[in-house]
């Protein structure tokens, strides 16, 4: 059925598009600074392999300087969009209003910048987004903050910034409540620029190392949003990687308290240079449950993270999940995390040991001050709530785990535990994370393998590290 528009609702397009029809389409000097940094930050935010559709593209300034595979452009103004073909030939471009779009296609990334406050009906154009995006759509949108209003009327008076056709000012609250009534779930919202401009050369640094710092001043507000549930299309199979070292008495405790979830669950033991029986004890259960789809290796290199990787590159299921061999995270809450990932609630799937009560020696003080410490700060750094980085158990889908491997260069090989690479490669991919709280056992074999202060320091280089990466961009 064809989207339909209220007479005002017309009539306020109508005015819009008379404004930019007259508007120039080359943008001056203070608005092509500003929109080198707009582009920087989605540039961030987009895959370069991604294909992009812009609402309210104007013409072109913005998109064409995105790295993208793919771009396509759309405005209700027929001079712009003519501007915006002249200046991308390669680019594709249609004179629509975003609250009637109407393409025959489907996109990985859908901006819409700075064109939620002159939209006739956000709710509506929203709405619209669910016919052009697929199951992994991204909806990148970024609007000024409520508090630069009387700087940016100011601008206007002086001759510093462009006129605007009357317009909105959408609150950080609004937006996201508009997303929800739209059937998209805000995955991170984060402040930026403080300086929209070069400030005599010392404006990149300032929005570089100083707005991350002060996110309540910054001028725009980007949001990243999904579409709301989106659950598996099938049953899927369940793969869980366990890797092991010194874990002898734990083996046949693993595969007895796993159970079988989704189309089949593939237990696959991963040995790592273990001191005592360990890779004895796994071949031995291995062979005692042929009843069990079961899978054994020894690593060659080091680390859990060595070890995750390993088990990941022979698993076979739709779904990977990370169990500790010690067995803390009881083996029997798994179906919560496969649950999550199976209705769609989200894409990746955090083990969280700080909510319920937990075994008098299951977590020492200081590792559980730690513990809330580093959860504050991978809050703050990721743009998502996630209360416990350091719970060995993390779920995602295998479609998702590839493109994580294929971005890993941006990061690099850093993390000795696997935890970190895969939820700041999350991040970086703007999936949805879920903490899913579980009840942390005592270990009843064996002593852990963690080392407090050399490990933790190591985690502190990691959060200076991804800082640098996620946040000081």
């Amino acid at each position: 059925m064809p989207p339909t528009l209220s007479a005002l609702a017309r009539e306020h397009l109508e005015r819009v598009r008379a404004f930019y029809d007259a508007a120039p389409t080359d943008p001056q000097a203070g608005a092509g600074a500003y929109r080198a940094l707009l582009a920087h930050y989605y540039n961030l935010l987009i895959p370069p392999n991604a294909s992009v559709l812009e609402i309210g593209c104007g013409s072109g300034a913005l998109l064409a300087q995105l790295s993208s595979a793919r771009k396509t452009g759309v405005d209700l103004s027929p001079a712009q969009i003519a501007a915006a073909q002249r200046r991308m030939p390669e680019a594709r471009f249609f004179t629509q209003a975003g609250e009637l779009l109407d393409l025959a296609e489907t996109f990985d990334v859908i901006i819409v910048s700075d064109t939620l406050n002159l939209a006739a009906d956000v709710q509506r154009l929203l709405e619209r987004l669910h016919t052009v995006a697929h199951a992994d759509t991204r909806i990148i949108l970024n609007f000024q903050n409520t508090l630069w209003r009387p700087w940016l009327s100011l601008a206007r008076v002086l001759g510093l910034k462009a006129r605007q056709p009357q317009n909105s000012w959408l609150a950080s609250s609004d937006v996201r409540n508009l997303l929800r009534l739209s059937g998209w779930t805000p995955v991170t919202r984060q402040s930026r620029i403080l300086v929209p401009f070069q400030l005599l050369g010392i404006g990149s640094f300032i929005n570089r190392w100083l707005a991350p710092l002060c996110q309540w001043f910054c001028l725009t507000i980007f949001f990243v949003a999904r579409r709301s549930r989106q659950p598996l299309p099938k049953p899927a199979i369940v793969s869980v990687v366990i890797p092991a070292r010194n874990e002898a008495g734990n083996i046949e405790a693993a595969v007895a308290r796993t159970p079988e979830m989704g189309a089949g669950t593939e237990i696959i033991f991963v040995e790592g240079h273990s001191r005592d029986d360990t890779w004895a004890a796994i071949q031995r259960v291995a062979a005692a449950n042929p009843q069990r789809n079961i899978k054994i290796l020894q690593q060659t290199g080091k680390g859990k993270g060595d070890a995750v990787r390993a088990g990941f590159a022979v698993a076979t299921g739709d779904i990977l999940m990370i169990l500790d061999a010690d067995l803390t995270m009881p083996p029997e809450e798994l179906p919560k995390f496969h649950d999550v990932l199976a209705s769609g609630g989200a894409e990746f799937a955090n083990g969280v040991r700080l909510v319920y009560p937990m075994d008098e020696k299951a977590m020492q003080f200081l590792n559980l001050c730690a513990n809330k410490a580093f959860g504050l700060i991978f809050t703050w750094l990721l743009g998502q709530p996630v209360k416990d980085t350091l719970c060995g158990t993390k779920v995602l889908t295998r479609a998702h785990y590839e493109r994580i491997a294929a971005n890993r260069a941006y990061f690099g090989d850093f993390d000795p535990f696997g935890d970190f690479d895969l939820l700041f490669g999350a991040a970086k991919l703007n999936l949805k994370i879920a903490d899913v709280p579980i009840r942390y056992r005592e270990r009843t074999y064996g002593t852990t393998n963690i080392q407090r202060w050399k490990h933790g320091w190591l985690l502190l280089r990691m959060v200076l590290f991804a800082a640098r990466k996620l946040k000081f961009v």
